[in-house]
């Protein structure tokens, strides 16, 4: 094993970790009835640091840690394989968004490919998630919206708040995520 693996072998574990550890305490920050994501900002970097395949690895770990938390359990009693798929696609989704953003802009534009993968992650996150509630769920979303409109009762009792605050988190946090990449990628380089 060369030492460029093992380095990325070892960084992915750490931010690994940190998305674990995270999503374990986020989830005591809640709007309504989900909780707050702050793993994106560890996905986005570890994805400018690793390339775009650690972005969907890290995805991977994400869901598999909303999963484990308890946080769709809601969603598990009603559809277990269902809920399942929705977690960890829409997490693989969002690290592989990222990672691409990054990927077709760090050349010519290494802060704005940053800041793209930043606002990437939860745009996607969110928006697979939307997608999974209005197909593997739509029958219980329509009995919890109680005759109004499905895709407004989605948007405003579960996404709302809570896309709105990931979305302004990662895209306050951009500059200095940017910063830290460069940091990194510099120390990776020496």
């Amino acid at each position: 094993m060369n030492k460029q693996t093992l380095r990325r072998m070892v960084g992915g574990g750490l931010f690994a970790a940190i998305i674990v550890v995270l999503q374990l305490i986020g989830g005591g920050i809640r709007f309504g009835t989900f909780s707050i994501s702050l793993v994106l900002v560890p996905i986005v970097v570890g994805t400018a640091v690793y390339g775009w395949q650690m972005g969907g690895w890290l995805g991977l770990v994400f869901g598999a840690a909303v999963l484990l938390s308890g946080d769709a359990n809601l969603f598990m009693t009603i559809n277990p394989t269902g809920t399942i798929a929705t977690v960890l696609i829409k997490g693989i989704a969002c690290g592989l968004a990222a990672g691409g953003c990054y990927t077709a802009l760090h050349e010519k534009h290494p802060t704005l490919a940053t800041v793209a993968a930043a606002v990437a992650a939860p745009v996607v996150n969110t928006g697979v998630f939307a997608v999974g509630m209005l197909t593997v769920f739509r029958p219980i979303l329509a009995q919890y919206a109680g005759g109004t409109d499905v895709v407004t009762y989605l948007f405003v009792a579960f996404i709302g708040v809570n896309f709105l605050v990931e979305f302004a988190v990662n895209a306050v946090l951009s500059a200095a995520i940017a910063r830290i990449v460069q940091v990194v990628r510099k120390q990776l380089e020496k």
